[in-house]
């Protein structure tokens, strides 16, 4: 089935065809009884790391590929298209720990932790979710108190994906008073007084890692504070800008996937003395869906082209998660209406595609808040 998408380079062709014949092989064969047995399958992970396919944005002087995010949005949608949970790490080393790593690191904390989170060798985790600190960022309470030339970390962070497996942590903290200016970003690896909590059970993604963590005088050195004092919240601001156009490839594989599997069934499926694909009433759901999908790449890809041409990205990333993310709920609710009953069993993969699309609404950025950052875009100063 034909998709379409933003003009592509030989080297994004080699890279999407790399990354879609591993989920072929690696991914989808074992996707459901992972999925079944809530199995985080860290060895795949690795393996991804080792092909470059992990961090593929990491620039080739710290080990990485080198790569663009047009390439990285290829990799995630094939990845998602297998399994939606095992394109999670891959959004998380990649948008969530080696981009702010890239952007505001010394060469010291690049040269340290980037070529490990290239190949996989450490995996990474993003904390800046708290359990009254969602949407609401700038109101984080976790603190970074003055300790020596260090600080010592106290707090507590909800909904960390990879936290469980995670070697390096980017934590957000507050250094200061109240309000977004307060806040500053660490990288660390774990010490004494991190504890890293139970998995949390979740709707979807069971090859995923979600914990909560928490921090009781943590120490970190002098060398550890990730940009300026004070500049954390723009820091993560800046990483969920383009973590966004992550986000939205990964809703467009499950959509992929989810229009693949309604297609598959509706054509071997016979029913009034013929396959049901030939009736209008299961065709139209898909070919709608079908289009919104078209849509949402190209979306996604143009957000991911305004980013490696160094231009403002955060508007048009926004609308590519809000569109990506809708289309993937919509096609897999198409997916399980197509198969009918089949479509309700957990024998099928249309209601695990079902519960894994919904977070894509969810992460990253609800859609309301999506619509937020377009709206400011549209109305300035008066949206606020």
């Amino acid at each position: 089935m034909g998709t379409m998408t933003a003009a592509l380079t030989d080297a994004h062709m080699e890279v999407q065809a790399l990354a879609r014949e591993f989920a072929a092989a690696e991914i989808a064969p074992r996707a459901a009884d992972w999925n079944a047995r809530t199995h985080v399958p860290v060895d795949v992970i690795r393996r991804m790391g080792e092909l470059g396919l992990l961090a593929p944005t990491i620039p080739e002087r710290y080990g990485g590929p080198g790569l663009d995010a047009t390439a990285l949005c290829l990799i995630v949608e094939e990845i998602a298209r297998a399994d939606a949970g095992l394109a999670v790490p891959i959004a998380v080393q990649a948008g969530l720990v080696a981009s702010p790593l890239l952007r505001a690191g010394t060469d010291a904390q690049k040269e340290e932790w980037l070529p490990r989170l290239a190949t996989g060798e450490v995996l990474g985790c993003y904390a800046l979710t708290e359990p009254d600190a969602g949407s609401d960022t700038a109101a984080l309470r976790t603190r970074a108190e003055p300790d020596g030339d260090g600080w010592q970390i106290t707090g507590a962070k909800q909904w960390i994906s990879n936290g469980a497996l995670a070697e390096v942590f980017i934590i957000f903290a507050r250094t200061g008073g109240e309000g977004a200016r307060g806040i500053s970003a660490f990288i660390t690896g774990p010490a004494d007084g991190l504890l890293v909590g139970r998995e949390i059970p979740k709707l979807g993604l069971h090859t995923s890692s979600t914990v909560e963590l928490s921090f009781d005088a943590m120490p970190v050195g002098p060398e550890a504070r990730l940009g300026p004092e004070g500049e954390g919240l723009k820091l993560a601001l800046a990483t969920l800008d383009g973590g966004r156009i992550t986000v939205a490839a990964q809703a467009c594989g499950i959509a992929q996937a989810a229009i693949d599997l309604a297609v598959s069934y509706a054509s071997g499926r016979d029913a009034f003395g013929g396959p049901i694909a030939r009736f209008q009433g299961v065709q139209f759901p898909i070919a709608d869906v079908a289009a919104r999908l078209d849509a949402a790449r190209l979306l996604t890809h143009h957000a991911a082209g305004l980013r490696d041409a160094g231009k403002p990205h955060g508007p048009a990333g926004a609308k590519a998660k809000l569109v990506a993310s809708a289309v993937a709920v919509a096609a897999a609710d198409v997916a399980v209406q197509t198969l009918g009953g089949y479509g309700y069993s957990a024998e099928y993969a249309a209601e695990r595609l079902y519960r894994d699309a919904k977070i894509t609404e969810i992460y990253e950025g609800t859609s309301q808040i999506q619509r937020l950052v377009i709206a400011r875009d549209l109305f300035g100063d008066a949206a606020r």
